[in-house]
């Protein structure tokens, strides 16, 4: 069954209005009480608030989003970018950059932050994959990342069609960077291996939390498993001879402490983990985890400063990071591609034909 997300009006909070002509998009999600964070003895009732000025996000419009929008609808496809609300969608859009989901709109587990959809899917198609890097090259990316629902009703949770995904795009996209973000197929050894055997460049699995936290947040995960995934993905890859690099999220907000965190970026860091994303979580509906209070974007950057001075080789880390956001920017190689870019796109912000980017 499907969540609604509360309907609000577009602004910034009381006495602090937009920017004149950005649009923005109000996301609900906190009971009243210091700093968006949920008041004691409030109750469980969702109140209409504002988040900090700091979270704002650009309305997804222009003829980008709607040519984006026009070809997944045709070819059938989705995006986590809307099914999870995420705040970013305006932004990456309008890049002609996104993620795509495959394997359908409904997920196995509940997850106690998540908005997709939750129930038993009965989505699968076999021509997923092709239809995908058909999109994916119409789109002219140089970077894709494919993710998915957890699909624990599937005998290898689903790691087929990922594998087949990540051929079809080498071969209609060859030199693209390729990112799965995948579940942790219940800890199976067998389904993570054919996802690495099919080459991806980012192999990314969320922890979404510290340790304490997994279980409210995550019900049918487990921190030891997801930090299993992220090491035999590193020891597939050794053994199949293919670099790859793994990549994790935290949101924060949910009431860990700042030891914690800093416990769960070693943790990642013992298994080798190269990319790090941090990011607020911002409560989808009165049915999903409250917030317990909102970071500074001062802490994100000292956090950032903390994960790198850990090894991480990159960190992506602020108020509105998702797990995919910039991820394009993430990947060796991502500077020369940038330049690329801006040397062949017209001054209507398309490719140039026959342009390499």
């Amino acid at each position: 069954m499907g969540r609604e997300l509360p309907v609000l009006g577009a602004g910034g909070a009381p006495g602090h209005p937009s920017a004149p002509g950005l649009p923005s998009i109000a996301m609900a999600g906190a009971l009243d009480g210091p700093d968006g964070a949920t008041a004691p003895g409030a109750g469980d009732t969702l109140r209409v608030r504002r988040h900090p000025d700091w979270l704002k996000a650009t309305m997804p419009a222009g003829e980008a989003v709607r040519d984006l929008r026009h070809l997944l609808r045709g070819l059938n496809l989705n995006t986590v970018c809307e099914e999870a609300r995420c705040p970013n969608l305006g932004e990456c859009w309008d890049q002609r950059t996104a993620t795509v989901m495959i394997l359908g709109d409904v997920c196995t587990r509940a997850c106690g932050f998540c908005a997709i959809k939750t129930g038993r899917p009965a989505w699968f198609d076999p021509d997923e994959p092709r239809r995908v890097a058909e999109a994916v090259a119409a789109m002219g990316l140089d970077h894709v990342v494919i993710t998915s629902v957890a699909r624990d009703d599937l005998p290898d949770g689903g790691a087929s069609i990922f594998a087949d995904t990540i051929r079809e795009l080498r071969g209609r996209c060859p030199g693209m960077g390729v990112e799965v973000l995948i579940p942790d197929f219940n800890g199976q050894a067998a389904p993570l291996r054919a996802v690495m055997e099919a080459g991806p460049d980012i192999l990314n699995h969320n922890v979404e939390t510290v340790e304490r936290l997994q279980q409210p947040v995550r019900r049918r995960a487990r921190y030891d498993r997801s930090l299993g995934v992220l090491a035999q993905a590193k020891a597939d890859a050794r053994e199949l001879g293919h670099e790859v690099h793994t990549k994790s999220s935290i949101m924060v907000g949910l009431g860990e402490e700042r030891e914690e965190l800093l416990t769960t970026f070693r943790d990642l860091r013992a298994v080798d983990c190269d990319i790090l994303t941090l990011g607020q979580y911002l409560r989808p509906t009165i049915d999903h985890l409250p917030l317990v209070r909102y970071y500074h974007p001062d802490e994100f950057a000292d956090l950032r400063s903390a994960a790198l001075a850990m090894g991480f080789r990159h960190v992506e880390s602020g108020p509105l990071v998702r797990s995919s956001y910039h991820a394009r920017d993430q990947v060796p190689g991502a500077e020369l591609r940038a330049l690329r870019r801006r040397a062949t796109i017209g001054s209507d912000g398309r490719v140039e034909p026959g342009a390499s980017v």
